[in-house]
Order: C-alpha cells, then sequence, then structure tokens
C-alpha cells in the first residue's frame, strides 16, 4: 500500500516535470508572437450574455457586438484600440449574431417563440435600418461570403423545452445585392437516416427527421465562396453546401476521438481533488465542434473546429447521464471502481450510445466534446488534433484553477463535464504564418497554436486576462472590473491592413463578464502574457510538488 502510494507520487512528479520541460521548449516557440493587452470596454453586466460576438468594419474603425442583456448590438469605436469607446447600440431582440461587410451589417434574430422563423435585419455603420428578410427556425450564426456577394445563415431549429416541437434546421443564402432569399434544406436526406446513423451521424431526437434533427450551429466558406461547411453541433458532424445551387450536397459525420490512447488523456472527475490527466478504456469523445474556420495551404482548404461538445437537455427528453448512474457491461469496463467518483463516476456522457450488443449495459462511453481542437480536410477527413494538450497546458500555467468555471474561481469543478470547453476560434496569418486562437469558455483564456503546416501544428502561447483572486461579480450584481475577463464567447481577428493602429489585433467577448478586450498580437511576447504566464505555471507547479 505504502510502495503503490510512493509510486504514484513519483508518476506524478514525472508527469509535472515532463510538463514543464514541453513548457519551456513550447515556450521558445512562442516567441514568435503573443497577445498584449490594449483596451477593454466594459458593460458592467455580470453572466447574462452582454458581450458575445463581434463584427469589425475597417473603414469606420467600428466593433460591433451582440448584447444580448440589452437586446441589441453594441457599437463601440476602436479608432484608439487602447480605449474603446461605445457609440451606441442597435435593437435586435432575439440577436444572436452579427456580421458587417462593406458597410453592411447583417443582424440574426431568433423569434421571441424559439422555434418559429426568425430574420435577418440590415443596417448601416451608424446603426440606420435598411431592411429586414425571413430565415429559418432560430438563425444562430450568420456570416459574408469573403467576396461579399452573399450572407448565409445557419438556421439551428432547437425544440421546444417539452420536445413537442422541433423545427427543421436549415442554411438561409442571402443575396446581398436584392435580399432574394434560398434556402439550403435536409429534407432530401430524410430518407436515408439509417445510413446515416450507420455511418455515425447522430440523429436521435424523439421522433426526428433528418431534417428535424440536424442543427446547424456555425459557417465557414471556402476562399473563391462557392463552398460551406456548416458545423452540427448536437449530431457531430459537417454539412456541405453548394453556395451558388442552395444545395446541402453531404453530411459528413466526423467520428470519435479515443480517450483510451495516452495522447487522448482528460481529467474526468470533479471529486478527486488533484489534477489527473489520464486515458481510459472503452471511453470515447465526440467532437462536435462550436465555433469553425477555414484556410488555405497549396490550395486545398483545412477546416479548423473548436470541439466544445453540447448535449440535448429538454424537460421532453434529455441524453445527459453521469457514468455513476449507468449500468456497465462486466468485461468492457472490468475495473470494480471505475464507476467511483474519483475515476470516471462524475463524468457526463450521452445514454443514446454505447450499448453495442443491445443488452441493456453500456459497452462503450461517450463524453460530450473532445477537449480540443482539430483540423479537417475538404472532405472532413481528421488531419490533426491537439490531443489533450489544453488541459495540460492550463494544468501547467494555472494549476491552481485547472478547470475551473467561468462565473467563480474554482479547482477542478468542471473536469466531469467538457473540461476547458474550447469554443471560440480565429484563424489569422502573421507574416507567412498561420495560426489558431482558441478560447476556452471555461477556465477562460486564448491558446495559440501554429497551423501553418495543418499536418504539424504546435503550441505557442496561451494567455489569460483573468483576475482569479478577484470576486467576478460585485455585491450588487455588477461584474467586477477587477476580475477582467471571463467566458471568452467569441474571437476575432483584425489583420494589420485593417487595424486601426496598423498592428494585428485580437478581439475577445467575454459573455459572462461582459466584457471586449482588444489584444495587439505581437511578434515578441509581452511580460504579461506568454512569460508571465510561464511563472505563474513555475509556482503552480512547485506548489503541486509541495501538495505530494
Amino acid at each position: 500500500m505504502i510502495l503503490s502510494k510512493y509510486l504514484r507520487q513519483i508518476l506524478q512528479l514525472s508527469v509535472i516535470v515532463v510538463c514543464l520541460l514541453v513548457g519551456f521548449s513550447s515556450s521558445a516557440q512562442a516567441m514568435r508572437i503573443g497577445l498584449s493587452l490594449l483596451g477593454t470596454y466594459e458593460t458592467g453586466i455580470f453572466d447574462d450574455s452582454a458581450a458575445e460576438i463581434p463584427a469589425y468594419d475597417p473603414n469606420t474603425r467600428r466593433l460591433f457586438v451582440t448584447n444580448s442583456a440589452n437586446n441589441g448590438v453594441d457599437i463601440l469605436d476602436i479608432n484608439n484600440p487602447t480605449n474603446p469607446t461605445f457609440i451606441g447600440n442597435i435593437a435586435a431582440p432575439g440577436v444572436n449574431s452579427v456580421a458587417v461587410q462593406n458597410g453592411l451589417v447583417a443582424i440574426a434574430q431568433a423569434a421571441s417563440e424559439v422555434t418559429a422563423p426568425g430574420i435577418v435585419s440590415f443596417f448601416d455603420t451608424n446603426g440606420n435600418p435598411i431592411n429586414t428578410v425571413g430565415v429559418g427556425s432560430l438563425p444562430d450564426m450568420l456570416t459574408f461570403t469573403p467576396d461579399g456577394s452573399k450572407i448565409l445563415v445557419a438556421n439551428e431549429g432547437e425544440p421546444n423545452e417539452p420536445y413537442t416541437v422541433d423545427p427543421e434546421g436549415s442554411i438561409s443564402i442571402i443575396d446581398v445585392d436584392t435580399l432574394n432569399v434560398m434556402t439550403a434544406g435536409f429534407g432530401g436526406f430524410n430518407d436515408q437516416i439509417d445510413d446515416l446513423r450507420d455511418q455515425g451521424v447522430r440523429i436521435f431526437g424523439p421522433n426526428a427527421t433528418v431534417a428535424q434533427d440536424l442543427e446547424p450551429e456555425f459557417i465557414t466558406v471556402s476562399a473563391d465562396s462557392s463552398t460551406a461547411w456548416v458545423s452540427l453541433q448536437e449530431n457531430n458532424a459537417f454539412a456541405l453546401v453548394d453556395i451558388a445551387n442552395a444545395m446541402v450536397t453531404d453530411i459528413i459525420p466526423l467520428g470519435f476521438k479515443d480517450h483510451s490512447s495516452p495522447e487522448n488523456g482528460l481529467d474526468a472527475s470533479d471529486r478527486d481533488g488533484e489534477i489527473n490527466i489520464q486515458s481510459y478504456p472503452n471511453l470515447l469523445g465526440m467532437y462536435q465542434p462550436d465555433t469553425i474556420d477555414s484556410y488555405t495551404v497549396d490550395g486545398k482548404t483545412y477546416i479548423v473546429t473548436a470541439n466544445e461538445g453540447d448535449g440535448r437537455d429538454y424537460d421532453g427528453f434529455s441524453e445527459e447521464e453521469r457514468v455513476e448512474d449507468l449500468t456497465l457491461d462486466g468485461e468492457a469496463f472490468a475495473d470494480p471502481d471505475i464507476q467511483n467518483q474519483d475515476q470516471l463516476g462524475r463524468l457526463t456522457v450521452t445514454n443514446t450510445l454505447g450499448d453495442t450488443d443491445s443488452d441493456d449495459d453500456f459497452d462503450q462511453l461517450y463524453a460530450f466534446g473532445s477537449r480540443s481542437f482539430s483540423i479537417w480536410d475538404e472532405d472532413g477527413n481528421l488531419v490533426w488534433d491537439s490531443g489533450d494538450d489544453f488541459e495540460r497546458q492550463v494544468a501547467l500555467f494555472l494549476p491552481e484553477f485547472f478547470n475551473s468555471d467561468n462565473d467563480e474561481a474554482t479547482f477542478d469543478t468542471r473536469s466531469d463535464n467538457r473540461g476547458p470547453e474550447p469554443e471560440a476560434l480565429s484563424v489569422g496569418m502573421i507574416g507567412d504564418r498561420v495560426y489558431a486562437f482558441v478560447g476556452l469558455e471555461r477556465v477562460g483564456g486564448i491558446m495559440i497554436y501554429d497551423i501553418t503546416n495543418p499536418n504539424r501544428p504546435f503550441f505557442v502561447s496561451y494567455s489569460n486576462n483573468r483576475d482569479f483572486t478577484q470576486p467576478p461579480q460585485t455585491p450588487d450584481g455588477f461584474s467586477n472590473p477587477l476580475a477582467l475577463d471571463s467566458g471568452p464567447e467569441g474571437i476575432l481577428f483584425i489583420t494589420n491592413d485593417d487595424s486601426p493602429i496598423r498592428s494585428d489585433l485580437l478581439v475577445v467577448t467575454n459573455e459572462v463578464s461582459g466584457t471586449t478586450s482588444i489584444y495587439a498580437v505581437s511578434k515578441v511576447p509581452e511580460p504579461t502574457t506568454i512569460l508571465g504566464l510561464m511563472m505563474v505555471g513555475l509556482i503552480g507547479s512547485v506548489k503541486a510538488l509541495k501538495r505530494l
């Protein structure tokens, strides 16, 4: 028993030492770029989605930020990015997303009844209304094509709480000149439901057709404006869209991440009181990307995904279960302690997958999200995945707040459910290098990876503009400015050509703190970002060693 305890301590010590060595190696690579905070706009609104999705107009040098708490879009002047200034608010009840191009602001708005058709409203950059068109149910995200000729809208089509009404998901395609709306729907796939399920597309809503069950989440468009890839988050799939013909041409399953592989470990428990990243047998992760982006290498398009994960949890239907409440197959899970709370017992998984032999027990477990970001080719084949690197980097840099939640500073509280929860994402080119900026919704902060070679990305830096020593909310209910940023929801990369200061910028909108922060992306890291975090990681790791 004593020997086992000391072996465990030696293994833990070895992991920490390896993490430190990897961290210093990564920091050497990170000398290429870092984030330096320039300025922050504060709404003062706490945990009410007061800053979610940003868009930028380079001509007026204005940011447009969705503010659900105020039912509209805030207009911010960033001519001086060290002092972003509020200009006004565009009223837009039910706002979900905003995009701007060539002086035209497009806003996606859900109906007051979530299952009813939504609208896209158009404004000029001063907030003056231009027109409105109807789109599908629950327009969740919209984007202009690179050539500016069309706007694509992801109509999520979520059901109501009793799950008695489940509208069809779809993609609206709006011609910018005529405002004519075409719809790319999924009805043509309804008779392929069994084949799609067999291929791995998750179609599982009660009595749902394919068209009802598929829920478009986010869109990225090819450089030539001809093809769109649409993330179907709950369904763990992509939809491929022919834009000119307004047609969904394919539904591509994304497959599953094997958490039994050493490089795909995770911390599965919020009750073990420690950082414990490890692999488990017969545990798989559903990628379930939220934000997606794309870039081109040698004429080929690559899709980059932030694999947040999402489960359906409605009054009328819920798929979310803890492993401790399931009946597991005794051969597949031979360890009698596997369902203990310090192992897999607390992990949230789906109850819709895993009984492979239909004998009413689970032979495999499927967790929500993969706690990573991934790169896929044009056909939806996985090119690269970051494995368990997010949790390992957070363990290195912020061990005291590993897998913290976003509305309070905690330790290990999100390990049982999606961990750091990567959600926000933007791809940007600096010089001849391409970088992915990934926001972690729970613990916060931005992970930066060099993805110039899609087959061999590498970690560059992690910057977190959050003060965990401060309460995120003031006693009177406002967002605490001393706590800085929490809950990154949207990321926007602004090139130096479009920047008001002729320097690459990164805009991060934070839904919990209600803040919009602007960073300079520099080729030499500032002490408050990379090097500062390295010191935090070193100090935290020393504290972790003392606990042993």
